[in-house]
């Protein structure tokens, strides 16, 4: 797809040169770190010479330092720091890029919850799992099962990650049923899709990994799914629904309300996945043909 070669050339053209450390809290920082999460999505071959480029950058000279807990200050970007959601974000990229995040995945596999998720506020006593938390997580260990390998505790975990999810069909509270309508942390509402997503959760990006992970079709999948069709326009195209905070280093040129080609692609891959491999039903795509 040309525009995202365009868009990643864009990103690899903004790396900035000579030595020193950059800390995460900074610009700089943060420029590189989103830059490395941003090249991911945007799907840059790791095996490339841009891609060792960039990630060799990232390891070598961003550090948490005014970013993150002072205990981490000193840790080097993908050492990550103490939030499960931000060590899922880090460890995805560093397992897709090649970089070593054994000690982060570690970590995270040991902060899972009861209930089969994980949630930043772990740490100051909260019980019950977050989906903010738990995509995060759920997208780092299935890159790094692909990449670095697999093991009984990793997939047991991620399939426990996975089947909160769908206890919850992607949007609803287990224990009532009742649609999840706002984030409690962001205030985000998870119908509206976002691109990046960064560490917000979507019922979009929740199909995403399930449809990753290559999943076997299950009904409660099936709302969510509609949900996902039921906003494809007339033109055949999804919306930027909304945006989130942050430091984007490239334009990506979409605004909130305006069709956008990430947002399609995403929900094309979704929709393409389950009608090719459990028959996605005319009506469920309100009778459009792609």
């Amino acid at each position: 797809m040309l525009p995202k070669a365009l868009e990643q050339g864009s990103l690899l053209s903004r790396q900035p040169t000579g030595g020193g450390a950059v800390r995460h809290g900074t610009a700089g920082g943060i420029r590189l770190c989103t830059s490395s999460l941003l090249l991911r999505d945007l799907g840059l071959d790791p095996a490339s010479d841009q891609a060792h480029r960039a990630t060799d950058l990232v390891r070598d000279r961003v550090t948490w330092k005014g970013c993150g807990p002072q205990e981490c200050e000193l840790n080097a970007f993908f050492d990550g720091e103490v939030e499960p959601c931000i060590n899922g974000q880090v460890a995805a990229v560093g397992a897709y890029f090649g970089q070593d995040v054994r000690g982060l995945v570690a970590r995270l596999l040991a902060e899972q919850l009861p209930d089969g998720g994980w949630n930043c506020e772990a740490a100051h006593g909260s019980t019950r799992s977050s989906f903010n938390t738990t995509i995060c997580v759920l997208e780092a260990l299935l890159e790094y099962e692909r990449t670095v390998g697999d093991s009984q505790e990793m997939t047991e975990a991620r399939l426990r990650g996975q089947e909160y999810l769908l206890e919850r069909r992607l949007f609803r509270r287990k224990s009532t049923g009742e649609i999840i309508e706002r984030d409690r942390k962001g205030g985000s509402e998870w119908s509206r899709f976002a691109f990046p997503t960064w560490w917000h959760y979507d019922v979009l990006r929740g199909l995403e990994y399930l449809c990753s992970a290559s999943v076997a079709y299950d009904e409660r999948m099936a709302e969510a799914i509609e949900l996902v069709a039921s906003k494809r326009d007339s033109g055949g195209l999804w919306p930027l629904d909304t945006s989130y905070p942050g430091l984007m280093p490239v334009e990506m040129h979409e605004g909130d309300g305006q069709p956008s080609r990430w947002n399609t692609l995403r929900a094309l891959r979704v929709l393409n996945w389950f009608q090719r491999d459990h028959g996605l039903s005319r009506k469920q795509d309100n009778g459009r043909r792609e």
